[in-house]
């Protein structure tokens, strides 16, 4: 009996959350730990459907890196990267459409509608989704040189959202999932990190929420311990101090976008935790971090 009582607490905790949410969108960046561990694959898609039958509007964008790897090695293409960004040329443009459409992509709405959801599978070219042009990296080369500029082949950045095809689907209650391709002004494609694209979806939707899925606890103090809350001043200032490093650095730049761009909350949270997208929406404590604007 008291096994019960504890599962009724559990929903009675999370009333209040989904009274709140329901009928608002949440963009979720699904990747890391979380896209390899089969019980952690089918726990996400349950999470997701479970938020789509409370009412709930979730959008996924996903990743794929560690599949594309895969991909050119066995095809025995050598996978480079600079700064953290995979040189893409033609060939490797056209594996790493390959896995994260019409492999990553559709397996994960495969999850979802095992799981008893509705999802349709997109990419960047899907109705001109994600608009984008060619990024570059630019390196310093001293105080009396301009900055040295780096091609790193077909990878790009966002310049537009265009959001008609996800609000038809919503308007139809099947659930986005969306891989990280954008198209440029004469039809080329883009690589895009999906963290960025992540970020720029839940803008333009105006999300209540942003969530990355991460396999880190969330953003940490000096001694480790997570931050479960942080406002975007406090942001600045752990970036300033340099207590915010890393990998990290990018994912809250991520966070920030976002919240600059109309979001109410954004959180950076542990992918390799069960349920880890519920317990952060619908529990008192959360289990990653919040960033706020205020």
């Amino acid at each position: 009996m008291q096994e019960w009582i504890k599962k009724a607490d559990v929903l009675i905790e999370a009333l209040p959350y989904m009274r709140r949410f329901q009928g608002q969108t949440l963009v979720i960046k699904y990747g890391g730990h979380a896209m390899k561990d089969e019980d952690l694959k089918r726990g996400f898609a349950q999470d997701i459907v479970l938020l789509k039958y409370l009412g709930l509007n979730p959008v996924v964008v996903h990743g794929g890196g560690p599949q594309i790897s895969q991909t050119l090695k066995r095809m025995g293409i050598e996978s480079r990267f600079i700064e953290g960004m995979r040189v893409t040329d033609g060939e490797t443009m056209n594996v790493v459409e390959m896995v994260l459409v019409g492999k990553v992509n559709k397996e994960i709405v495969s999850l979802i509608n095992t799981a008893g959801g509705r999802a349709v599978g997109l990419s960047g070219k899907d109705g001109q989704l994600i608009r984008a042009q060619k990024m570059h990296l630019y390196r310093p080369r001293g105080d009396e040189e301009p900055p040295e500029i780096i091609d790193i082949g077909m990878v790009g950045e966002v310049t537009a959202i265009q959001t008609g095809v996800i609000e038809t689907l919503q308007a139809s209650n099947f659930i986005p999932v969306i891989a990280p391709v954008g198209v440029g002004k004469e039809g080329e494609t883009y690589n895009i990190n999906a963290d960025l694209v992540a970020s720029q979806v839940a803008g333009a939707l105006k999300a209540a929420k942003l969530i990355l899925l991460t396999d880190v606890e969330g953003v940490l103090d000096p001694e480790g311990n997570v931050l479960s809350t942080l406002t975007r001043v406090d942001v600045l200032d752990g970036l300033d101090r340099e207590i915010i490093t890393g990998g990290m650095i990018p994912k809250v730049n991520c966070c920030l976008e976002a919240l600059r761009n109309g979001v109410a909350k954004a959180h950076i949270i542990n992918g390799r935790t069960p349920h880890s997208v519920l317990l952060e929406i619908f529990t008192d404590q959360g289990i990653g971090t919040q960033i706020i604007c205020q």
